[in-house]
């Protein structure tokens, strides 16, 4: 399970434009991981007003028209209802997964940001769609000096989640993905891992090769099954 994170300011700096053209380009890159077979978008613009915030929302459904790919709001549950979104991601702090599921309607996801197996363990009882958890390794948001979490707190997460997909978050890239699904998360979620860049970017590559990763991943864990 793939989750590209949006942020207009990362993707400005990357297509060396203003946050107002990047803004206006984000459908296309969402549209670009639809084709990539994404599984999910978040959409995480935290300091957009409400209506622009709805306006993007319901651009990034067009988007990803006729694809599988489900377009999630970040903490704003009543842009996400306005918008028609898929679900609702929301912030560790945030609104308790209970009340979310008495608002949302059928089929809409529900996901949490954790930061620890206990807050894994309670979302997971409480009846999350999926859980995020990080940060993970240092990343853009995170330094090497920042708290990390690291793969043992990640495995001990998903070994706590009740069954609820688990995925990781924080300085995420294609090398790391393998360490990433060896502890038996169900995927992994980021920003700049989906960002275009100048060396030979390829979205369709990435999410492959993350994929790849996360297949070969089930298959030694089903061997060693088999094995015991």
């Amino acid at each position: 399970m793939l989750c590209l994170v949006t942020d207009r300011l990362r993707l400005a700096g990357r297509l060396g434009c203003d946050p107002s053209q990047a803004l206006a380009r984000l459908p296309e890159l969402i549209a670009a991981a639809a084709a990539a077979r994404i599984d999910m978008v978040q959409i995480r613009e935290r300091d957009l007003e409400a209506a622009d915030l709805v306006r993007l929302v319901r651009a990034s459904l067009d988007a990803v028209a006729g694809s599988s790919t489900r377009v999630v709001v970040n903490d704003r549950l009543d842009v996400a209802l306005a918008a028609g979104a898929g679900g609702v991601h929301l912030r560790s702090d945030s609104l308790p997964i209970e009340r979310a599921k008495q608002l949302a309607p059928p089929g809409f996801l529900i996901g949490r940001s954790v930061h620890s197996a206990d807050e894994a363990a309670a979302a997971g009882v409480a009846g999350a769609s999926y859980l995020i958890f990080g940060t993970v390794f240092p990343s853009r948001s995170k330094p090497e000096d920042a708290p990390l979490a690291g793969v043992k707190q990640l495995a001990e997460a998903v070994r706590r989640s009740n069954g609820t997909p688990v995925l990781a978050i924080g300085g995420m890239t294609p090398s790391r993905a393998a360490a990433v699904a060896a502890t038996g998360a169900a995927g992994l979620a980021g920003i700049d891992l989906f960002l275009p860049s100048s060396e030979g970017y390829d979205l369709t590559s990435v999410a492959g090769t993350v994929r790849n990763a996360f297949l070969q991943a089930a298959r030694a864990r089903e061997k060693r099954a088999t094995a015991g």
